[in-house]
């Protein structure tokens, strides 16, 4: 049975690695990406790398399992930095069918699905070409790239309607906006990498597949339609890290207020009685307005502002940003039942 010698083998084994900490770092730098942060080179530089890596890496793994030895560097290079072109290498040459009802719904979207495509063409293009775009302006060249920045905001307008628009004139829920869209673009990438990565977990590419790829494999390759979306990257990015999260550990004082002063109304929700998105991940919580006007989310014992003004007042973050609840999911709904805890208590 052959072998890869072991300095190949450990190159191998650190392309994995590194695709990993690059894709999820680019999930996590989207995240970022708000009304104040737009530098979208970030995430595009991290993902086309990332994904490019990664199939690189299946490829080489694919073709030493189907055909007893590694790819020469020729037919590497032939394929490039675009991702569309070395994904249908994969699906053409490397896609194997496990025999599970997932294999179908994997199969279908890698082939089929627009927004992929669409997303995979504009890394693609980033990764080619558009990184120089401005030089390329500024030099007058004959062989100019695509502006990949303006062909992302296009497919962003695509993921909006006329109340996310609203949204952003909203002071307490303009941040949403920008979930809603790295939200939804994290999905499609999820449901991508992780359709390759179960190749690995059964066995499509052997047990030296398995055992290269295994922490990227893991890690996305056990994601299915009820977990694309959940998880918060941004925890990956230095930005993150280091960013001060403003929470405050209630007090005895503070429970004593919310019983016994009447400017204050609050009230506990829970996961199971709520009829909507929950978007919170922990199952349980209270809502509480201050003087028909401050809004804040009590979570495990910790207060979070729920709308701008009790951001401002208390210094608070929003549970979003604090990591406490999803993104993607919309608060607004509970910033109205904070508020409507004013007109209950007037009948």
């Amino acid at each position: 049975m052959p072998e890869i010698e072991n300095i190949k083998y450990f190159a191998l084994l650190e392309e994995f690695e590194t695709s990993d900490k690059l894709i999820k770092l680019g999930f996590g730098e989207l995240q970022n990406i708000n009304l104040n942060n737009d530098f979208y080179f970030l995430p595009f530089q991290l993902l086309s790398q990332g994904f490019e890596r990664f199939m690189k890496a299946y490829i080489c793994t694919a073709h030493f399992h189907k055909h007893g030895k590694l790819p020469n560097f020729k037919y590497l290079r032939k394929l490039g930095h675009d991702l569309e072109k070395l994904l249908n290498e994969i699906i053409q040459n490397y896609y194997t069918n496990f025999n599970r009802p997932q294999f179908d719904l994997d199969n279908d979207f890698i082939q089929s699905d627009s927004d992929l495509k669409r997303l995979l063409f504009i890394l693609s293009e980033f990764g080619k070409l558009s990184r120089y775009h401005n030089f390329d302006l500024i030099t007058d060249n004959t062989k100019i790239g695509v502006d990949t920045k303006k062909l992302w905001e296009e497919f962003e307008n695509t993921i909006l309607n006329k109340n996310d628009y609203e949204k952003l004139m909203d002071f307490d829920l303009s941040h949403e906006v920008y979930q809603k869209i790295s939200h939804q673009i994290i999905i499609v990438f999820e449901k991508f990498i992780s359709a390759l990565s179960r190749q690995f977990i059964f066995k499509c590419l052997g047990q030296k597949g398995l055992q290269l790829s295994a922490t990227t494999a893991y890690d996305f390759g056990m994601l299915y339609e009820k977990d694309f979306g959940k998880k918060d990257y941004r925890n990956q990015t230095t930005k993150y890290q280091e960013t001060p999260k403003k929470v405050h550990k209630r007090t005895i004082i503070d429970e004593v207020q919310r019983n016994v002063n009447p400017d204050f109304k609050s009230k506990k929700i829970k996961k199971s009685e709520y009829d909507g998105g929950w978007p919170f991940y922990a199952d349980e919580i209270i809502i509480e307005c201050r003087q028909k006007h401050w809004c804040i989310v009590t979570i495990d014992g910790f207060d979070y502002a729920l709308n701008g003004s009790a951001k401002g007042r208390y210094k608070l973050e929003n549970p979003h940003d604090a990591g406490m609840a999803i993104l993607g999911k919309s608060i607004s709904d509970f910033i109205k039942m904070a508020l409507d805890l004013n007109i209950v208590e007037k009948h």
